[in-house]
């Protein structure tokens, strides 16, 4: 499929979308917002890369990696210092991103299809592998309001080996268009990130494509074929950084050069593909920044920037503890940039922690449509703090869930002001520690502490129960010597 042929593509859909607005029934019109002055309602880039480690751009201390366009977007707008993923893997931090839900309360606790772990010494419970089709989601409710949806990447929340699969597509959950979207949770296409991909909607190109690059081809497509009286959430689901580590030869040259001679005194992760993962990354959004400029509506549109989950190397995490699957903070805390023209102040910084759940009440808020608590039931809007109105949310604690085997060993976590608890399931075990003090998680204060240890652990089961969190069992089956538990958690940091 040929530019044309895509733009063609991408304006009969529109016409139609718009048609579908103009001939809806009259009792139920589609009501575009109106947000604090402006005639046309604000519209959305969301920007998730898989894989994200804490420390992978410039702005969050990287060196080794090259990110001009993603440094100057945290420039134009706000970065968190204290933002996280709702879960250590991605289909269910991707599900709470959409519902608003932490991934406890809708029973999607693991990657699809997950790890199995026959002989462990706890049994998984029955999770859900899907998005319930009774939850509104962000893209739905925006739908409803008048906005063109468009999904592009991946999505990877599709119940694999289950009789409802075809029922799970992003279109069938609020997008209007699905370029990318399919089961998968990194490329599998014969040329992985180069051509030929074998995703929905996107053609193969030409030998050496870079599958980034033709996403980003396909999404800036959609902008510029979006009538400007349409208000948009475009949302872009990059497969990268996921593995396989592939890069453009060009890139891989150049990183392996700067490799040579360059001082390693933060222990990053120097992967010549793998960097040059990051700079097509970033030469996306910067082409996705420079479209809306030349569009003209730069200034009505609200860009997120951030990740599903950890990196998947220890020198991704800018010198966190751990990384993707593990419970500590290399495993959960993501960038999060937020650029709202005219509203955040460019440069500003916040230290409070939010969670992907907040992603949905924060969009409406923004777009003034009104909440949906019954929905985004875990989520809370950041607008006091994107206006500088506040500097803390009125929230007690976050929470996360992971009733799996991964590289960790099954466990919750709660986060309750600089205080981090973590419970292991397989023997109770508690971990503590002071976040503002040993942002590493070095110390384990869980023995100096047991007061304050058992406190957050009677919060984290009451909150266990009130979300309807699926525990585990005694697993019959168990084996010691066959369980292939972890035995990694109790590592020091390298």
């Amino acid at each position: 499929m040929n530019r044309r042929r895509w733009t063609l593509v991408v304006c009969l859909f529109l016409a139609c979308l718009n048609a579908s607005l103009v001939f809806a029934d009259p009792a139920q019109p589609a009501a575009l917002p109106e947000s604090d002055g402006n005639a046309q309602p604000p519209n959305f880039v969301f920007l998730l890369v898989d894989d994200l480690g804490w420390g992978d751009f410039g702005c969050y201390g990287a060196r080794f990696n090259e990110t001009p366009h993603i440094d100057a977007l945290a420039e134009q707008g706000m970065t968190f210092e204290n933002a996280y993923a709702a879960c250590a893997v991605c289909s269910p931090s991707r599900a709470a991103i959409l519902s608003g839900c932490y991934p406890a309360r809708l029973h999607l606790t693991d990657w699809i299809a997950g790890h199995k772990h026959p002989h462990a010494k706890l049994s998984v419970p029955d999770w859900n592998m899907r998005i319930d089709h009774e939850r509104i989601l962000l893209p739905e409710a925006l739908k409803e309001s008048g906005y063109a949806t468009a999904f592009f990447g991946k999505w990877h929340l599709m119940p694999i080996g289950h009789d409802d699969f075809d029922q799970h597509y992003p279109t069938d959950h609020g997008f209007d268009l699905n370029v990318g979207g399919r089961e998968w949770g990194q490329p599998k296409g014969p040329g992985r990130y180069f051509s030929p991909f074998d995703v929905p909607n996107l053609d193969d190109g030409e030998p050496g494509d870079f599958l980034t690059d033709k996403l980003t081809d396909a999404a800036v497509e959609f902008l510029e074929s979006t009538p400007r009286s349409q208000p948009f959430l475009l949302y872009f689901s990059y497969y990268t950084l996921h593995g396989p580590i592939m890069s453009p030869p060009e890139l891989v040259a150049k990183y392996k050069a700067k490799a040579k001679t360059f001082e390693n005194t933060n222990n990053e992760h120097l992967d010549p593909a793998r960097a040059g993962m990051v700079e097509r990354l970033d030469e996306s959004v910067g082409r996705l920044m420079q479209t809306l400029d030349t569009l003209g509506i730069a200034d009505n549109t609200v860009i997120v920037l951030t990740g599903d989950n950890g990196g998947n190397f220890q020198g991704t995490s800018g010198g966190l503890r751990d990384f993707k699957g593990f419970s500590h903070e290399g495993g959960t805390r993501e960038p999060l940039v937020v650029k709202w023209p005219g509203v955040t102040k460019a440069g500003t910084s916040c230290d409070e922690p939010v969670i992907g759940t907040d992603f949905y009440p924060t969009m409406l808020d923004i777009a003034n449509l009104p909440p949906r608590p019954d929905q985004h039931q875990d989520g809370l809007s950041i607008v006091p703090l994107l206006k500088g109105d506040a500097t803390t949310l009125p929230r007690d604690a976050l929470y996360w869930h992971y009733p799996h085997y991964h590289r960790t060993a099954p466990y919750g976590a709660i986060r309750q002001g600089n205080w981090k608890l973590i419970e292991f399931f397989e023997d109770g075990r508690l971990e503590l520690f002071d976040l503002s003090k040993d942002p590493s998680e070095t110390t384990n204060l869980a023995q100096t502490h047991p007061e304050r240890a058992e406190r957050l652990l009677q919060q984290m089961v009451a909150w266990r129960e009130t979300t309807g969190a699926q525990m585990m069992s005694d697993n019959p089956d168990y084996r010691p010597e066959e369980a292939g538990t972890v035995k990694r958690q109790n590592r020091k940091k390298k």
